[in-house]
């Protein structure tokens, strides 16, 4: 049977060719409703989205999207993207997902330059997005995702609830019972991990997790400042901090500093992380190393061989942290 022409989806679907074009190549400027039309009226005639096929100019270049590539972390992840695209003869071409520049967001600037595939890095794609994505073609890995991949959408993370454990484990081990936890965005899986991880190494040590020693925080500095406040101000205060990520540990000791506390005298902290901020600190932090670089890489691996078709649907990649022991962990007074 003859498969029918974007005329005949166009007038079908009550809308223009163009507009059936801009569907079929991801664009974003199209309602999500008008969108979802012209996708019943081209699946009905046959039509199917593109596979992740690689558009010729394309082979040599791999896209690495990010939320900022202000920071160590940032620099990490870049480093491991590029160690593993010179491997293959590829390059890197770096997307900040931040902010739309001359009216196109990331993923109008991706189908525009005929992406093949991108690495999602701390990037979360909207359900609008990834139907964009895929109608263009554009193939995509997650690279330490804030929430559950969707469905079909390979991705590469740490073992983050084993490395809740391994800080809590090592705190109930030097004596310590009043452990607080500040976590990041309540919302995001990694953050809800390390605290599962907190809880579960509390109960193997027959302590009870207190609701009012556990916060939560945007993972910015301010937030962290603001959620460990309220933790040390507390009449009975803990003695030691799990913090999520080594940048609210920093907050942890700022506030600490301000409230006369010594480290680890008065308060144990153990970050999560491992960044080079991480031993810059007074005293240098005992924190869970995460392998961001490898998991860059590796994330970079799996893009490569989603693009070449040789990875045959979701699959999810978990580096292992270990926890790095130095100066900020003390038994309590």
């Amino acid at each position: 049977m003859k498969r029918a022409k974007l005329a005949d989806i166009a007038a079908a679907a009550e809308v223009t060719v163009p507009t059936v074009s801009k569907v079929l190549n991801g664009r974003s400027d199209v309602s999500e409703q008008t969108r979802a039309r012209v996708w019943e009226m081209l699946a009905a005639a046959g039509y199917e989205r593109r596979g992740p096929a690689v558009p010729a100019g394309a082979v040599g270049l791999v896209d690495l999207v990010m939320d900022g590539v202000e920071g160590s972390w940032a620099t990490r992840v870049l480093g491991g993207a590029e160690q593993a695209a010179a491997e293959a003869g590829c390059d890197v071409v770096v997307l900040s997902a931040r902010e739309a520049r001359a009216g196109r967001d990331w993923v109008d600037r991706l189908v525009s330059r005929g992406s093949a595939g991108a690495v999602l890095a701390l990037v979360d794609p909207a359900p609008a997005e990834r139907e964009r994505l895929a109608a263009a073609g554009v193939a995509l890995v997650a690279l330490d995702p804030g929430v559950e991949p969707s469905s079909g959408l390979p991705s590469v993370g740490a073992t983050n609830w084993a490395g809740g454990y391994a800080a809590v484990h090592h705190l109930t081990r030097l004596g310590h019972t009043r452990i607080a936890a500040l976590g990041g965005r309540e919302d995001q899986i990694n953050s809800r991990a390390r605290l599962d991880g907190y809880r579960s190494a509390l109960a193997a040590a027959n302590i009870r997790a207190r609701n009012s020693l556990i916060r939560y925080s945007d993972w910015s500095n301010a937030g962290g400042v603001r959620q460990a406040t309220a933790l040390l101000r507390q009449r009975d205060r803990p003695t030691a901090v799990f913090a999520c990520s080594d940048h609210l540990a920093r907050a942890v000791y700022r506030v600490a500093a301000d409230l006369g506390l010594d480290i680890p005298g008065d308060l144990s902290v153990v970050g999560f992380d491992d960044l080079p901020e991480a031993r810059w600190l007074t005293p240098d932090l005992t924190t869970v190393h995460q392998p961001v670089r490898e998991m860059a890489a590796e994330a970079v691996r799996l893009l490569l061989r989603l693009r070449n078709g040789e990875l045959g649907g979701a699959e999810r990649v978990e580096l292992s942290t270990s926890l790095v022991v130095r100066n900020s962990t003390a038994p309590p007074r």
